[in-house]
């Protein structure tokens, strides 16, 4: 216990921050740009470095926009998901690369995905300051750098605050609109005020694809909400 008298565990103490960024302008992201004629989001954009060499890897739901774009140099298809395509590209490494700027202040990235020429990052971070260290560090490399969401946590022993963060934008818009009209005619209700088939009649989409969009969905904030960060 310090001389405040509080403990590591009181209420009251911060417990770092988990922010969603969105860096518009970048110029030098290759999955950036290809973003713009993509029909949904590139997600997992995960990398790793050897020597002058900055291979980057990303998800797809639509191969066909990653074979004609311009921009991502020879990207090669690692595997088949099923509803999502793994591919991964090799180009020099760059320093003045966002996500490269964020990495050398000591800040992991913990999330990357690109949708509509906006490169989208998530941090997990200490404290409140580390986060306006990265958005000054990239003053220089981006037009506009807007701060999406901020959720600071708190810790606590006893239980009473569990807050989590579910990221909406992680759903496609064709996703977000299978649950908001199953949600609006009743579909999550017990008794059901609409079954299955209602609900895909009203989406004009046969039941099997219904029932396939809304587990994606269901997977995916799921993720969000158990997610041990």
């Amino acid at each position: 216990m310090g001389t405040d008298g509080k403990s590591p565990g009181d209420p009251a103490t911060p417990d770092g921050v988990r922010a969603g960024i969105a860096i518009h302008g970048t110029g030098n992201c290759p999955l950036v740009d290809a973003s713009t004629a993509h029909d949904g989001p590139i997600t997992g954009i995960n990398w790793t470095h050897a020597g002058d060499t900055h291979t980057e890897e990303f998800r797809v739901r639509h191969p066909d926009a990653v074979d004609t774009a311009e921009g991502i140099p020879d990207p090669e298809s690692v595997v088949d998901l099923g509803d999502e395509r793994v591919y991964r590209y090799d180009r020099p490494r760059d320093g003045g690369c966002a996500c490269r700027i964020i990495e050398e202040l000591d800040c992991p990235i913990a999330d990357a995905r690109a949708e509509d020429g906006v490169l989208l990052l998530t941090l997990h971070l200490p404290e409140l300051e580390r986060l306006r260290d990265v958005v000054s560090a990239l003053d220089g490399s981006a037009e506009r750098v807007e701060v999406r969401y901020l959720v600071e946590g708190t810790a606590r022993d006893d239980g009473a605050s569990d807050r989590t963060l579910v990221d909406r934008g992680r759903l496609t818009d064709r996703q977000r609109e299978v649950l908001r009209t199953a949600y609006r005619m009743g579909y999550f209700e017990r008794p059901r005020d609409a079954n299955a088939r209602a609900v895909a009649d009203a989406l004009d989409i046969s039941p099997s694809t219904f029932a396939e969009h809304l587990a994606t969905a269901q997977r995916k904030l799921l993720k969000e909400t158990l997610a041990e960060n």
